[in-house]
């Protein structure tokens, strides 16, 4: 099936159809946990002060993203992309296959990794907080568990952007490009 086109007045055919999926608030939620997150890692050893105020940042972004998950528009709600753990695997299993559903908000796996990220950046950003507290300072492990929640963080990162990019080439649609426009392809 192909995508539905627009066509000029002429008849001519343009670039497919679109609809408007991520509104601005999650686009400038996810642009700038990116720019803080590459902050805090990329300071971590080096420029406490600067590594602290982009964890707070973090910390700020993932408890408006909790909120806009519960009341946003309709493909920012978590009910919009919170599937069952067998339906995640599934969908896996099919884009392994190359037979993956296409989904216009998030697909099983992204909803996935959406909380799997959410869960590890509070955790991160809760031990972080820790460390600045008289109660945690220089508590060794508690920086330890803050360093491997970095690291996990780091792996599920990457796995994300391998998906994207997966998704992206199984159905033909730029997916970054529509994390900036907040418009996917209409079907």
């Amino acid at each position: 099936m192909s995508p539905a086109l627009e066509t000029s007045d002429a008849g001519r055919e343009r670039r497919p159809a679109t609809v408007r999926v991520w509104d601005p608030l999650v686009r400038i939620f996810h642009w700038s946990l990116v720019i803080a997150f590459v902050t805090a890692w990329a300071t971590g050893d080096e420029l406490q002060s600067v590594h602290e105020v982009a964890g707070y940042t973090i910390a700020g972004l993932v408890g408006i993203r909790l909120l806009w998950g519960l009341v946003g528009t309709k493909h920012a709600r978590f009910s919009d992309f919170i599937y069952r753990p067998s339906t995640v695997i599934r969908y896996v299993f099919d884009t392994v296959l190359l037979r993956a559903k296409r989904f216009i908000g998030h697909n099983p796996a992204g909803g996935a990794m959406v909380m799997a990220l959410l869960a590890m950046l509070a955790g991160l950003c809760g031990t972080g907080i820790m460390m600045t507290t008289d109660a945690f300072w220089g508590v060794e492990w508690v920086e330890e568990v803050h360093e491997a929640l970095a690291n996990l963080a780091l792996i599920l990162v990457g796995l994300h952007i391998a998906g994207v990019f997966a998704a992206s080439i199984e159905h033909r649609e730029n997916l970054v490009r529509a994390m900036f426009t907040g418009r996917k392809r209409a079907e």
